[in-house]
């Protein structure tokens, strides 16, 4: 077999997400192809045992066979001298299951088997009653069985039952030995072989498609010499010990890794934490063994934006104006004249609300940092959406710390000055108020002017920076959620949830050496994520490559070394 360059470079594409899938298969795919073992030129060759098999009655070639002409395709690929394509209808009589009502199953009985059964040894049973079934349904112990209906990838395929008797449900045909030519145990690896051209035969809806009786007994399937089969069937077993065996240690590793990101993660996210300088350079120092799969990319991002809003990611300068300062001066100008409702009149002190902010900072609420904090439009939008005027933002263009222009949909200037209360401008603030709850993004330089629709508008932020509200809006404003501490339900913010959030202030010097910092790691973050997607389908190409010169004849590669 072709398969020497495909175990050298295993380790290169051990960690690619579908190796060990792929790895069972191209196994598989060599079984009915003839590469897993060697041939034995002592064999009884397969068109002696198809002789044999049949008793003295002369069989057909796959040309002549019993079933339609006109249903069989050509071979796909050639087969050892001593073996034959043959086809599932002259070797197998398929009897299709029972069809059953709801209203005939019973708390006992004797066990239904649907497909889910064989799928998956943990579904559950239906049952019926034994009088009701003719004996051509039941199904017992090594009953040949051939599901032909449901979603591809997942329900088509061969099956030998070991469960004891049953009875056989529609959409699974018991298949009847016509001839003694196949060991059953290779017949399934043959016919799971060729799954791929029967689910192209199949035809029906999305997501549900069948194969009929007629074009399933067409199906060619490859007939090596018997003691063959059985060598292979002990090969293919053996391999697929090795194959699990693999994806345990795979499972481990990943755990392992896993275990050890979220204890890293955790330990920086952790405020007041002592160790805090050693647990953030062990983690640096790990970040490529731990960051192994794009999808752990958005945790690190998430990271690094609590470690912002803790005060954790850029030293404090106690040259920087201190936090309170700021928010006396905003204070003296809003009492000169306060623009909407004044929703933290008569509340407590937001000091010490989460953490012990560093010397500079301060507890505010987001209310006292903006000039308002309100609603975009809640009310029927029937006919006065346009082709072309003011932008009109809903929750699908807010993401978090992004402005997502797909779906942007548009409002005429008329109806925009008679909801200008919610009127965007760059520099405000969106929020979310349902379903991704807390989700914010700050109004971009590109959308001079917009409106909105159910969404919370933190409008002119004045001492803290639109950036730095964002990232506390999309990291620590869900823990206050959970904690209930702004008196929400998880599913839906309102104006006041915004308004009266503790938030962590720093100096606005410090914020812009925090947004500074957030963007080159997040940056760091992006080529990271792409750096692991490129190589994760590098290791994708690189296996597609070796499985398929693996699978090439012999006479193919030396051709291509030429050329």
């Amino acid at each position: 077999m072709n398969a020497e360059r495909l175990l050298a470079h295993y380790h290169e594409i051990a960690d690619a997400p579908d190796a060990i899938a792929r790895l069972r298969r191209f196994v598989l795919d060599l079984a009915v192809r003839g590469k897993l073992v060697p041939q034995d030129a002592g064999d009884e060759p397969a068109s002696e045992l198809l002789r044999r098999s049949d008793k003295g009655r002369p069989q057909a070639s796959f040309k002549e066979s019993r079933t339609d002409n006109n249903e069989t395709s050509d071979p796909e690929y050639d087969l050892p001298a001593n073996w034959l394509w043959v086809r599932i209808g002259d070797h197998l009589e398929l009897i299709n299951g029972m069809a059953f009502k709801p209203t005939d199953w019973k708390p006992s009985g004797i066990k239904i088997v649907r497909i889910q059964n064989l799928n998956r040894p943990d579904a559950p049973f239906n049952y019926c009653d034994p009088t009701m079934v003719r004996d051509r349904f039941l199904i017992n112990d090594g009953a040949f069985l051939i599901s032909w209906s449901g979603t591809p990838g997942t329900s088509f395929g061969a099956f030998i039952w070991e469960r004891g008797e049953a009875v056989l449900n529609q959409h699974i045909f018991r298949c009847d030995f016509r001839l003694n030519a196949f060991d059953p145990l290779y017949l399934r690896l043959a016919i799971n072989g060729r799954l791929d051209e029967m689910i192209a035969k199949a035809h029906g809806g999305v997501g549900l498609q069948h194969i009929t009786k007629g074009k399933l007994e067409a199906l060619l399937i490859a007939l090596p010499p018997l003691a063959e089969q059985r060598r292979i069937v002990v090969k293919f077993d053996e391999l697929m010990r090795l194959c699990d065996r693999l994806e345990a240690a795979r499972g481990d590793r990943e755990s392992v890794r896993d275990r050890l990101e979220a204890a890293s993660l955790t330990r920086l996210s952790a405020p007041d934490s002592e160790t805090f300088q050693a647990d953030a350079r062990f983690a640096l120092d790990a970040l490529p063994a731990l960051t192994t799969r794009p999808d752990q990319i958005q945790q690190l991002r998430q990271t690094i934006l609590k470690l912002a809003v803790f005060g954790k990611l850029v030293p404090q300068d106690p040259k920087d104006e201190p936090a309170s300062e700021l928010l006396d001066k905003l204070l003296a100008q809003k009492s000169k004249g306060q623009r909407g409702r004044d929703w933290t009149a008569g509340m407590s002190d937001a000091r010490g609300q989460m953490f012990k902010a560093p010397v500079g900072w301060a507890w505010t609420r987001i209310a006292d940092t903006c000039e308002r904090v309100t609603v975009g439009y809640v009310g029927p939008m029937k006919d006065q959406y346009v082709d072309i005027g003011i932008p009109f933002l809903r929750s699908q263009n807010v993401r978090a710390n992004r402005f997502r222009e797909e779906g942007l949909i548009y409002i005429s200037p008329h109806f925009h000055k008679k909801i200008i209360k919610s009127a965007l401008v760059p520099g405000d603030v969106v929020v979310v108020r349902s379903g991704n709850v807390g989700t914010a993004c700050v109004i971009p330089e590109t959308i001079p002017e917009a409106n909105c629709s159910d969404l919370v508008v933190v409008q002119r932020p004045q001492c803290v920076l639109p950036t730095f509200l964002c990232f506390y809006l999309n990291s620590l404003a869900a823990l206050h959620v959970e904690a209930g501490s702004v008196g929400v339900a998880l599913t839906h913010f309102n104006t006041k949830s915004v308004a009266t959030m503790p938030l962590p202030l720093p100096p606005l010097a410090e914020q812009h050496r925090i947004v500074a910092k957030v963007d080159s790691l997040v940056a760091l973050c992006d080529r990271l994520e792409a750096c692991l997607t490129a190589t994760a389908a590098t290791r994708r190409r690189l296996l597609d490559a070796l499985l398929a010169e693996a699978l090439a004849p012999t006479d193919d590669r030396k051709l291509e070394a030429a050329e």
